[in-house]
């Protein structure tokens, strides 16, 4: 767990310089990220100057120039920044999504299922979904699950999707007679 208390704007914007970079792999102008989280572009250079400071961030000159996220930023947003990490796709209405990967899965309320949902963590921008589009993630890589839902909220600070689960199957080992 990070020591860095971050803003609810920086921390915002600090993802979306994460999801971007993955992305693009290379630096990002502050115009592109005022862009995508609707913000004036003087506004995240002024957060980037306070995110630099933090030592989160690193600008980058030049006309091909911008802001590259530090390893202290995939610390401070609880980010693994692994080189090949295992692969759990992600499907939006039915359509796979390439250089999108599950990071994490949480399940709530599993003891009742009409409430159950799943808060599903991934490593990109979750700013194309809304709320009532299918979703699919998954098979994971250990256990082969398969969650199918739909969007009943999101988290665009963290990139969270809250599904309502319409169905979740792995594979059970058969039973032993």
């Amino acid at each position: 767990m990070s020591s860095i208390e971050l803003t609810d704007s920086q921390r915002k914007i600090l993802n979306e310089l994460v999801n971007l970079y993955r992305e693009e792999e290379d630096a990002v102008k502050g115009e592109t990220i005022a862009e995508a989280v609707g913000r004036n572009a003087g506004t995240i250079r002024n957060q980037m100057q306070s995110l630099k400071a933090l030592q989160l961030v690193e600008g980058v000159p030049g006309p091909k120039g911008g802001y590259k996220p530090t390893a202290n930023a995939f610390e401070a947003l609880d980010l693994q920044s692994l080189d090949e990490p295992a692969a759990t796709p992600l499907f939006h209405d039915g359509e796979r999504l390439e250089d999108v990967n599950v990071q994490e899965i949480n399940l709530t309320s599993v003891h009742h299922p009409e409430l159950c949902r799943a808060e599903i963590h991934v490593q990109a921008s979750v700013r194309d979904f809304h709320e009532g589009d299918k979703v699919t993630v998954g098979p994971t890589p250990l256990s082969k699950l398969v969650i199918e839902g739909t969007v009943d909220g999101k988290d665009d600070t963290a990139s969270v999707l809250i599904l309502k689960i319409d169905s979740m199957e792995a594979p059970a080992d058969p039973p032993e007679h």
